[in-house]
């Protein structure tokens, strides 16, 4: 009975992804915290290999449709990987099972939550539209941020956090990069927030499986849901009440955040 329960749970997260665009990592970790009892460290490190997955068909698309700037996603993974790796050491030698560890990484989870819901209610709420279409002559400074370290220090932040909480990819890259390269059309800064989120989930998945912190039965289930969950989503968006959508997912997201951090 649990094999289907968390195949359906993989559907529900795909399906949310689909219609929202919010990073799995804010609903698949809790999920398999609160609702499956499953350890801190076996979600996170479990989830990040299921982000990695499930983005890289979404990576190829993009690519093929030649709208992934790839300036960004180099500049955005010069911070990130190696912080991934330098957080990856530090939770080898502390133990990703050890319970200040454990209590480490639930703290900083929560407080990833609460960004992430911030962020998304954010998106619900401003009043600017950001741009869908940019002339191509315009197209090479507008991937120029405002000075050149501040992608590799954002890569670097993000990196820590993603490792530490498999949160991060997602609405918060997406709002920090809106704020870096304001002239980038949108669909635009969500491809190149989505091709830089395979190799720093796929480090630092790889780097969770190498010290024991990944559920591998696990996984594939969820990929089993996951995947048609997605498709479906992605056909349901242009037809649901996108406001709507957003505003209950922030305020769970806020309430899994709040939870964790009172753990």
């Amino acid at each position: 009975m649990h094999e289907f329960a968390f195949i359906f749970a993989g559907f529900f997260v795909g399906l949310v992804v689909g219609l929202t665009g919010v990073g799995g990592g804010s609903l698949m970790t809790p999920l398999l915290i609160f609702v499956f009892g499953v350890k801190p460290h076996l979600a996170i490190g479990t989830d990040l290999l299921f982000a990695a997955f499930t983005k890289m068909g979404g990576t190829v698309s993009l690519a093929r449709a030649r709208v992934i700037d790839w300036r960004i996603v180099g500049q955005t993974a010069l911070g990130s990987i190696p912080a991934s790796l330098v957080t990856l050491y530090f939770l080898q030698r502390l133990g990703p099972a050890d319970p200040q560890t454990q209590s480490i990484m639930t703290t900083t989870l929560g407080l990833a939550l609460l960004l992430t819901a911030a962020s998304t209610f954010y998106k619900v709420c401003r009043g600017k539209t950001p741009p869908q279409h940019i002339a191509p002559e315009l197209l090479a400074q507008a991937t120029h941020a405002r000075h050149w370290a501040l992608p590799i220090i954002f890569g670097a932040v993000i990196g820590t956090l993603v490792t530490l909480t498999s949160v991060g990819a997602g609405a918060i890259g997406v709002i920090v990069l809106m704020l870096l390269y304001p002239a980038l059309p949108l669909p635009r800064i969500v491809a190149a927030d989505i091709a830089h989120a395979v190799p720093l989930t796929l480090v630092a998945g790889l780097g969770h499986a190498s010290i024991g912190s990944v559920d591998w039965p696990l996984l594939l289930k969820l990929l089993a849901g996951s995947l048609p969950g997605i498709w479906l989503g992605t056909q349901l968006m242009r037809k649901t009440p996108d406001r709507a959508i957003r505003s209950l997912l922030s305020m769970l997201l806020a309430y899994a955040g709040v939870k964790l951090i009172s753990i």
